[in-house]
Order: structure tokens, then C-alpha cells, then sequence
């Protein structure tokens, strides 16, 4: 009885409060979340510098893909994915890809006490061989920041809507 009453205090307690605004998102935030995201694409379609992305990624990272579904459930498993796919570019098994952010589509929403919400969409084009240069597909990405002691680590990322371009169909 206690325990169902404490609950009941605890879930209306927002509610009873009223209504409140969200935490504003300031320029500050955005700009270094923009230079993570492209630092962490730099990593994994350049650079392949597996340290260096250990210093973006969180521990207890999860990726979820339209196109794969849930492909990692903790930083170590998604670097490692990372490592395999510059192998196979390296071995010329899988294509190199170059991604670019639409301009205009990037949205940042701060998460009070956690971090921050990045929304937008991008594109990615082929490097090297027949893709050269060639759009191979767009999609919308969804990742979640955390903020690590001042750190921002990538959390969590969705992946979807992605379409071939016709060109490459």
C-alpha cells in the first residue's frame, strides 16, 4: 500500500508541478556536437583510427539500422565492426564511401542531466572505382549524445529511411 501510494506521488509529481519548458539548446552545444559527428565520420570511413574513436563512442553504445537492425550493443562491438569494414575497404571487398550532411537538416535537443538529441539527414557517395564521385544513397540519422564530465560521447545511434539513389539501383 505504501509502495503504491509512493509511486502515485512520484509519477504525478511533473504533472502537479505544471507545465515547464525544455532545456534550451545553445550554439555552443551544436557546434561541438557538428565537429564530433564529423570527426567520428572521418574515423570511420578515413582514417580508421580505432583509438580515436574509442574516445567517441560510449561504453554501452548501441546502433540500431533500418537496413540491419540492431548491429552493436556496446562500444568494443562497434569498433570492431569498424576495424572489419576498413579491412574489407582495404582489401577492396567493400566500397569507400564519403558521407555528407544535407544542409539545413541538422536539429540539436538538449536531454536534461544526460546530454543531447542530434536529428538531420545525409548522403553518401562513392570513393574510389566505379562509385567515384557517384550519390549512393540518403537516409536520416537520430543519435543520442552523452555528456561525459564535458565529453561528448556518441550513445546511441538510429539509422533509417535509407534510399538507393536510381543511379545506383
Amino acid at each position: 500500500m505504501i509502495r503504491t501510494l509512493l509511486l502515485v506521488v512520484l509519477l504525478a509529481a511533473p504533472v502537479l508541478a505544471g507545465p515547464r519548458e525544455g532545456p534550451v539548446t545553445d550554439a555552443a552545444t551544436v557546434k561541438a556536437l557538428d565537429a564530433r559527428d564529423a570527426e567520428l565520420f572521418d574515423v570511420v570511413f578515413h582514417s580508421c583510427d580505432t583509438t580515436k574513436l574509442s574516445g567517441l563512442i560510449a561504453d554501452d553504445f548501441e546502433f540500431y539500422h533500418d537496413k540491419d537492425g540492431l548491429t552493436a550493443t556496446s562500444g568494443p562491438q562497434f569498433i570492431a565492426s569498424i576495424v572489419a569494414m576498413c579491412a574489407r575497404r582495404k582489401s577492396g571487398e567493400d566500397y569507400g564511401a564519403r558521407r555528407e550532411v544535407v544542409p539545413g537538416s541538422v536539429q540539436v535537443f538538449m536531454l536534461n542531466n544526460y546530454g543531447a538529441v542530434q536529428t538531420g539527414q545525409h548522403r553518401f557517395y562513392g570513393v574510389g572505382g566505379k562509385l567515384d564521385g557517384k550519390l549512393i544513397e540518403t537516409a536520416t540519422f537520430f543519435d543520442v549524445w552523452k555528456n561525459e564530465a564535458g565529453t561528448w560521447k556518441l550513445a546511441r545511434v538510429f539509422s533509417y529511411g535509407h534510399a538507393l539513389d536510381a543511379g545506383v539501383k
